[in-house]
């Protein structure tokens, strides 16, 4: 059976296609690019060029209008001319479109002057930033003639490559099906119907060309469905051995990193507990929940790692990765990490809110935890300038005087790569988990007593 989900790492040259319209303004749209880009990094992709067209909706035939799609077609068989003919390109110092099909020499070599040259590559994939149905996926392909990936495909394409343990695998699997069932019909398309209505049964398709499509269409659902129910099973299985661990961890408070993906949750949980979880400036480096005992003082508790969330994730993805998230949904505390030097980390906070809600955890106690101060930038607003401060123009000491200075206690700021202000993060943590297993467990002893300082 075709394969939905790439799973090779291997270098393949993509270009991205987003869509502007009345309830996403082009600012928007190319922050979802830029993520999208981060994405296909991550998967092991090379973002070469970005489309985006300014419609009122996507269409439901061909997700962009059909000149646009003419115009992706155009790139992608001028790139692959330029690679037989073995001409190089200069990189350009924005971002954005790397290749370019528009004049040569001069205007690229003055545009990327320092740049050394690069052979032109063909264009193996088209990624589009939004959920594709079937329909529109089988016309794309027909109309660009490569592979066809939306943002739901590559995050499961992330997914698999990162998936480690039983559990994750399993999670991961049965995602793919929920996204492949309903797409199942460009599968078989060599096997579908042909020809008029003939014989006496008014049946369309010519004698001896009916319903070998719709018959191994039906299998292949079948099959799919019986390995899902499958899955369930094990899952099933699998959050009663979670259970059963979660019961034998003794009478501690529980503390989740909880927040996007890429904002840092693994470096302070390998910072607070002196364990090794994978870190790396990847999305979704985390995907199996790790729990770890940390000791702050004369208070133990349970520190839990979770998977990332992040924009546009179809509800049946969060589904199936559930039972990793009932970590959080068992914790008695969420450190919510926020990357503050992402440019749009308050949408990012809206995100985790609301999937957090989703999962029935918006009313547990939580914090605010602002990571990577140190990656933090602004441009200085000009002194004659009476306009109101943009995005990118507050300092970090005006910007924790908005919203933020009402959060008080539940608000902190820290870098745990440089490891700015985490002894105040040990100490807040500290007193929040303290008031929380005094209150839950009055008389449980494993509050000892210091005798650090005897």
């Amino acid at each position: 059976m075709k394969e939905f989900v790439i799973s090779e790492t291997k270098t393949e040259y993509a270009v991205l296609v987003g869509l502007i319209t009345p309830r996403q303004n082009e600012a928007k749209t190319n922050e979802y690019l830029d993520e999208l880009e981060f994405l296909a990094d991550t998967a092991g992709a090379v973002t070469v060029k970005r489309f985006t067209q300014r419609v009122n909706g996507p269409s439901s035939v061909t997700y962009v209008g059909k000149g646009k799609l003419e115009e992706i077609r155009a790139y992608i068989e001028d790139c692959e001319e330029r690679a037989e003919r073995g001409e190089v390109y200069f990189p350009p110092k924005h971002k954005g479109a790397v290749f370019s099909n528009e004049g040569d020499g001069a205007a690229q070599e003055a545009d990327g002057a320092e740049a050394e040259a690069v052979p032109y590559q063909p264009i193996g994939m088209v990624i589009f930033d939004d959920e594709l149905s079937a329909k529109q996926i089988r016309n794309i392909e027909q109309e660009l003639k490569v592979k066809i990936l939306d943002r739901t495909s590559l995050i499961l394409d992330i997914f698999a490559m990162r998936a480690q343990t039983a559990n994750a695998k399993t999670q991961v699997e049965l995602a793919q099906y929920r996204y492949m069932l309903p797409r199942l019909q460009r599968l078989w398309t060599h096997l579908e119907r042909q020809g008029g209505g003939s014989g006496s049964g008014g049946g369309k398709g010519s004698v001896g060309l009916r319903g070998p499509g719709e018959t191994q269409l039906e299998m292949d659902r079948r099959i799919i469905l019986n390995r899902m129910s499958l899955l369930k099973e094990r899952l099933a299985e699998i959050d009663k051995q979670k259970t059963t661990q979660r019961k034998n961890r003794g009478r501690m408070i529980r503390v989740a990193l909880v927040g996007y993906t890429n904002v840092g949750k693994s470096t302070i949980m390998n910072l607070l507990s002196k364990s090794e979880v994978f870190a790396e400036n990847k999305l979704f480096a985390t995907l199996d929940t790790t729990v770890r005992k940390v000791v702050i003082d004369n208070l133990p508790f349970l520190l839990a790692d979770t998977v990332g969330f992040i924009r546009k994730l179809p509800t049946d993805l969060v589904d199936s990765f559930k039972s990793t998230l009932d970590e959080t949904r068992e914790a008695d505390l969420l450190l919510h990490v926020v990357d503050i030097s992402h440019p749009d980390f308050e949408e990012q906070i809206k995100v985790v809110e609301k999937t957090l809600g989703d999962l029935g955890c918006g009313e547990k106690p939580s914090m605010i935890v602002f990571n990577k101060i140190d990656a933090y930038t602004w441009t200085e607003h000009e002194a004659d300038d009476l306009s109101p401060l943009k995005r990118g123009e507050i300092p970090l000491a005006d910007l924790k005087k908005t919203w933020m200075a009402k959060l008080q206690d539940n608000c902190l700021f820290i870098s745990a790569r440089t490891k700015e202000n985490i002894e105040e993060f040990r100490e807040t943590i500290y007193r929040r988990v303290r008031e929380l297993h005094v209150q839950k467990y009055p008389y449980n002893d494993f509050l000892y007593n210091d005798y650090s300082d005897v």
